[in-house]
């Protein structure tokens, strides 16, 4: 069974990376890979599928991309940002 994430609808995020939870008041920057996985989590992407997307839009290596993509949705869910 395939998980979709998705954003909690109050968590604003914009394209420049910026995150804004104002449940919390808690703000976070990412860099412009974390922007596209969140643009892509708001398009109702599965694990697989931006994972498929990155490996052939960019040039990374599977397993490490892998990890970082799994630590990446690990701070999102740390910091209260995600539905599952």
């Amino acid at each position: 069974m395939v998980i979709i994430m998705k954003l909690k609808s109050n968590v604003a995020a914009s394209e420049a990376g910026f995150i804004f939870n104002p449940s919390t008041g808690d703000s976070f920057t990412t860099n412009s890979v974390g922007s596209e996985i969140l643009f892509l989590i708001k398009e109702h992407k599965s694990v697989p599928e931006i994972k498929k997307i990155f490996l052939e839009k960019y040039d990374v290596d599977n397993i490490n991309f892998e990890k970082d993509l799994e630590d990446f949705i690990s701070q999102l869910k740390d910091n209260n940002l995600l539905e599952i």
